[in-house]
């Protein structure tokens, strides 16, 4: 991947998505060649020159200001989310050198204390390329229980949720609204993808799934993208049936580490006595486990399976 060459992509994408009329632009009636705006009308829109513009968007400028990219956004109709993962692409390594390859990513010792002061909470840990670094009983019962819950612990047999949300049955079946969950993942690397352009295992995971998924394909060439941060979803368990469960990712401030994933469901809702039943299912399957079956370590070195 490289920074440039996603910012024209993610230039030409969106503005291909914008039509005259979501503008305010008139047509005429004229038949256009090409879906969306022009570029000399994105141009326009943003106040910059059409030659300047063009530049940018072909990967032959590198040094717009913050100011220039904030009217591209707004001639975009870009959201927050999307506004700064446009600054990110455009922003060039400092002294002309390319971003480092991001550092391994472990649990840290607060996190797997957190974990376990959540214990009853269906939760996960999660890398930057979607990995499952670890996850509770109840973490491994609600997202895939049909997997051996120790494969976190295990580099090779790590599981990963976009190949999850793509590639397995199980995990398509377990979303009613599965689009609206593939988006979330697609949006999600795109955010990643553009802080970590030089991650080559984030490359291989993306082109697997290019590869091996027409849907992933799409939806990637579409450069949408979604933060999440707290989604609401409703699914189809195989063990307590369908409950709509929130979904929020917390993660460090400085939003470069491992997340936290947790599920939760209203207070005194049917979800959340689902939610109870599976809690109360995966302590009374821990409990009937033989006495020396090998328990998940979180503090061991990971890599990813992408």
């Amino acid at each position: 991947m490289n920074k440039h060459g996603q910012l024209a992509d993610f230039l030409q994408a969106r503005r291909a998505q914008l039509r005259p009329e979501d503008v305010g632009l008139p047509t005429y009636g004229e038949r256009r060649r090409v879906p969306g705006l022009r570029r000399e009308e994105l141009a326009m829109l943003a106040g910059i020159s059409a030659p300047y513009y063009t530049r940018l968007e072909q990967g032959q400028s590198r040094n717009a200001s913050p100011e220039v990219l904030d009217a591209i956004a707004r001639a975009l109709r870009l959201d927050e989310s999307e506004r700064a993962h446009l600054l990110a692409l455009a922003r060039a390594p400092r002294g002309g050198r390319s971003a480092g390859r991001p550092r391994a990513e472990r649990v840290t010792p607060a996190t797997s204390a957190l974990l376990a002061a959540i214990d009853g909470t269906p939760a996960i840990v999660m890398g930057r390329r979607s990995d499952v670094l670890a996850w509770n009983r109840q973490g491994h019962a609600l997202f895939a229980g049909h997997l051996d819950p120790s494969s976190p612990d295990d580099p090779g047999r790590r599981p990963n949720m976009a190949k999850l949300v793509f590639l397995d049955a199980h995990t398509r079946d377990l979303y009613t609204d599965w689009p609206a969950k593939a988006r979330a993942v697609v949006g999600n690397l795109r955010l990643t993808a553009g802080r970590y352009p030089d991650d080559p295992q984030l490359a291989g995971l993306i082109g697997e799934l290019t590869m091996r998924s027409p849907q992933f394909a799409t939806m990637w060439a579409d450069h949408r993208i979604q933060a999440c941060d707290t989604t609401d979803y409703e699914m189809r368990h195989p063990l307590v049936g369908t409950l709509t469960v929130t979904q929020q990712t917390l993660q460090s401030p400085q939003g470069d580490g491992p997340v936290l994933v947790v599920a939760t469901a209203d207070p005194d809702s049917p979800s959340a006595t689902a939610l109870a039943l599976l809690a109360h299912t995966t302590v009374t399957t821990h409990a009937l486990a033989p006495q020396g079956a090998a328990q998940p370590s979180h503090d061991a070195e990971p890599r990813t399976t992408g």
